[in-house]
């Protein structure tokens, strides 16, 4: 949830600063149901389904929702500084592997928060016995009297810059002309690098025909 309020707030923040949401509307997404299944894996295992699996299964199936999640990213890599949220989403995704498919939290987070595990039940944040990457995990907190105390990782911080720096390479921000040079920089960078992807591709396939004709 606090991840989709603050994704709201960077498409409010980007429509503040000058941009056009409507250049939304022309952006082409790869990979739709790769993030699809990755939503759907987080939901079944943290909020639909909680005490279904056991917690070996569970954190498979987490693991597999952040690889999916990966898959897409990596098909939208011409997206304007999609990178950021790339960088954010590969620190989750390590701190999770190396801690057996749960995202190590801090205590002192965690009690900042007003969280506590719940007895047979999945956590997907939690702490961690010896965790590994302890750093990389949720050691931030928003406090218990806030509406949506939670706790959060570096990484979850590098999501949502990267979310908030891709929407505003695709919408513009006219109102400050520096920023805006700087991010129409950074997606013709992206267009130029998707440009030489498909140009490889192509003479790839190319060739391949070509050998395929010369051996008939």
């Amino acid at each position: 949830m606090t991840i989709f309020v603050g994704l709201a707030f960077a498409v409010v923040l980007v429509a503040a600063l000058g941009g056009r949401l409507a250049n939304l509307g022309s952006v082409e997404l790869h990979g739709k149901p790769a993030i699809i299944g990755a939503l759907a894996l987080q939901l079944l295992i943290v909020t639909i389904a909680p005490h279904a699996f056991r917690d070996a299964v569970a954190s498979a199936i987490h693991v597999a929702s952040y690889a999916l999640a990966i898959a897409f990213v990596y098909a939208n890599r011409h997206l304007p500084n999609l990178w950021i949220s790339a960088l954010g989403g590969a620190s989750n995704f390590l701190a999770i592997v190396v801690n057996g498919g749960t995202m190590p939290a801090s205590r002192t987070a965690l009690a900042a928060a007003g969280l506590h595990p719940l007895a047979h039940q999945f956590d997907n944040s939690g702490a961690v016995t010896h965790a590994r990457l302890a750093l990389l995990g949720d050691v931030f907190s928003f406090p218990k009297w806030f509406p949506l105390a939670n706790v959060f990782s570096v990484g979850d911080v590098l999501l949502l810059i990267g979310a908030a720096a891709m929407l505003a390479g695709i919408c513009g921000c006219p109102r400050f002309p520096a920023l805006d040079r700087l991010l129409r920089r950074n997606r013709a960078t992206a267009d130029e690098t998707a440009a030489t992807d498909a140009r490889v591709a192509i003479q790839s396939t190319s060739a391949a025909n070509g050998q395929g004709s010369t051996s008939r």
